[in-house]
């Protein structure tokens, strides 16, 4: 049985979700600055030359390393827009829900209206 996207909006407890949403951002921001703070420490060189393979291989893994903690960095970006968007979208969403709520209670009062004013301008339903 499918399920209406009104009946799933309700569903929804958007009291809850606008309260978390300030802190997933805070939490993004945090996560993001640490990313930044977090500079790869590259071990002591190591000396020799019967050593030279370990030491090709060591460098490529602090490139490897470098590479990864700049994707990291981007990673934490792309978390903290993803957190504001989502707190703006959760923002907008329930000003929608309180214009739509509105817009029920207005067409509610209109159909009233409508229908006392066709009971009136008739004089009443069993008047013929």
């Amino acid at each position: 049985m499918p399920i209406s996207l009104l009946t799933a909006l309700e569903v929804i407890p958007w009291g809850d979700v606008i309260t978390a949403a300030p802190g997933i951002v805070k939490g993004a921001r945090k996560m993001f600055a640490r990313a930044q703070d977090e500079v790869p420490v590259p071990p002591a060189p190591v000396t020799g030359d019967p050593l030279q393979q370990a030491q090709q291989r060591i460098q490529q893994l602090e490139e490897g390393l470098a590479r990864l903690h700049t994707q990291q960095q981007a990673a934490a970006q792309l978390l903290e827009s993803l957190a504001e968007q989502n707190a703006q979208v959760v923002q907008v969403i329930e000003i929608l829900r309180a214009r739509s709520r509105l817009l029920g209670w207005s067409t509610g009062v209109l159909a009233v209206v409508w229908v006392a004013t066709l009971v009136l301008s008739y004089g009443g339903f069993g008047a013929r």
